[in-house]
Order: C-alpha cells, then structure tokens, then sequence
C-alpha cells in the first residue's frame, strides 16, 4: 500500500477545522474543496460518492478527496455521530486562509496536483476494534487543540492527523472486501442535483425543468430521488435555497428581504416561514446564534418530510 502511493512520506495535512456532529436525521449533500475525514462513532448510513453507494456504521472511517460531490442519509434510528476534519494534504499559502469548507453553489475550485495522491484510495476504512480506542483518543485530542489553540497547536495537529490517516491507511485491506455498489440512475441525479445548484434562484424553477434538463419524466427523477436520495426533488430544493440563505445571512451585507429574494422566493412571508421551519430559528436569531455555534443549523430532513 504504502509503496504504491506516490509522495505520501511528504504529507504535512493543514488542518483547517474539526468538529463533532450529532444529528438525528441526516440527509445532505456537500461538495468540498479540501480533503474530509469522517470517522462515524454511531449511527448507520448510507453515503453516494461519484455514483458508488455505500454502508457505514460505527467503526468506519471515511476520507473523501476535493470536489467530490458527496450525498449521505442517515438509515438507523440512534443519533448519527461523526468526528470530522477538513485539510490540505499539504500548506499552502494561499488556502491556509481560507476558512470556509464548503464549496459555493456553481462554484469551481483548481485542485493542485499534490492533492490528489490520495485519490485512488478506496473511500471507506473499516477500523479494527482493537484500534477504535486510540482513534477515539487521538481525535478528541486534534479537537481540543483546534479549540483551545495553545501554543503551536498547529503543529500538534498536524502530528495528530498524520496518526488519525495512518489509522485509516492501515485499515484499508479488509475494507475493500465489501464493495459499494453502482447507484441507480447516478448520473440523472446528479444532473439534477447540480442544475438545482445553478438554477434554485430562479422562483419558477419546477420539476418539469429538472426533469427535462436531467433528460427524464418528473415521474422517474421523483422516484430516483426518492429511492435513493431518501428526500423529494422539493425538499432538496428547499435544502439547497436555506443552505445558500444561511450562507448570506452571515455575511451581512444584504437585507433579509433581499436574500429571501436571491434564494427564489417571491415574498418574505414564505421565506420566514419555511426558513423557520426548516433551521428553527428566524433569521434574525440564526443571525445573532451564529457566534455561538460551528456546527450546520439546518434541520435535516426525515423521509417523513
């Protein structure tokens, strides 16, 4: 394995956040520009990357290389927890100051060349028990030392996301015994997903539009979405709309009415109600919550939705 990897004894990660979430019901996609890993604590899901569904449970480690669009669902009843950090596989100057881990809608980032040397790994490492413990130790220490920021921390981080990968790199071998297997219809969905990702501003933007641009019947696109994403096309309109919200709300230089207006909604009657709906919060309070939180507000939406 280590002979095969082209580079790896240079790795120097940049780690530019973790965090620990918690969520009951998940279902969401992300598209980001640095590397993730996620190591699922407890809970089961399912995650779609690059058209590949796949199994995880408590013990699974999962890393997932830049740009790549990622779906994950929830599918057990207990809580979903997942350690998580984003980071370069190496410093750069220029991302260093970069705080943001999420790409933006339609956005489109270059990945250096250096940071694809992991992109060949099969995503999903299946840790041993024996092993767990230590994982857990060493996170919860990467974590503490991206909060508390003592004295170079950064350092400290580094060493502890060389440990965690090792972790991940070492598990490898038994994890490619239970592959994923090819999405149903992938290829439409994406569509789909990404031509909502460029369109959702527009308040005429229906069914009828995805459908034809994903070259399907609303029927088929309503059943893909449904069967495989867990959500209607609806309600993953809606999520992208109060994702691309939140995101404006924090930058503070539009009106609320104004982005309601940016994120396709005709009055800003329907955009407080559904944004309360779906975060919990008005506007108004998510503006003045943010300082106290890192973590996504939005509510993920249950196949009851």
């Amino acid at each position: 394995m280590e002979s095969s990897i082209n580079g790896i004894e240079r790795l120097s990660p940049f780690v530019r956040t973790v965090k620990i979430s918690e969520t009951q019901y998940l279902v969401g996609e992300w598209v980001d520009y640095d590397h993730v890993f996620t190591y699922i604590e407890q809970g089961e899901a399912e995650i779609i990357l690059d058209g590949i569904q796949y199994e995880i449970k408590a013990g699974d480690a999962i890393l997932i290389p830049p740009m790549k669009l990622h779906f994950i669902r929830s599918t057990s009843d207990e809580p979903l927890i997942q350690y998580i950090f984003h980071f370069d596989l190496f410093h750069w100057d220029d991302q260093s100051q970069w705080h943001e881990t999420g790409v933006y809608k339609g956005q489109s980032i270059k990945i250096k060349p250096e940071e694809e040397i992991l992109s060949t790994l099969y995503p999903i490492s299946h840790i041993h028990p024996a092993h767990r413990l230590e994982l857990y130790k060493r996170f919860h220490l990467l974590w503490q030392e991206f909060v508390n920021k003592r004295p170079y921390h950064r350092i400290f981080m580094k060493s502890l996301a060389l440990e965690l990968l090792i972790h991940f790199l070492r598990n490898q071998h038994a994890s490619q015994e239970g592959k994923g297997t090819k999405t149903k219809g992938w290829a439409s969905i994406e569509k789909a997903i990404l031509y909502i990702q460029q369109q959702f501003s527009d308040p005429q933007l229906n069914l009828e539009q995805i459908s034809r641009h994903a070259g399907l019947s609303t029927n088929h696109v309503s059943h893909l979405f449904k069967e495989q994403l867990g959500i209607t096309v609806y309600k993953y309109l809606t999520y992208v709309r109060m994702e691309e919200a939140k995101r404006r709300l924090l930058e503070n230089d539009l009106s609320i009415t104004q982005i309601s207006e940016k994120v396709g909604f005709t009055t800003i009657h329907a955009f407080s109600r559904t944004f309360k709906t779906i975060v919990g919060l008005t506007a108004s309070q998510f503006i003045e919550a943010h300082s106290n939180t890192v973590d996504n507000w939005v509510k993920p939406f249950s196949e009851e939705d």
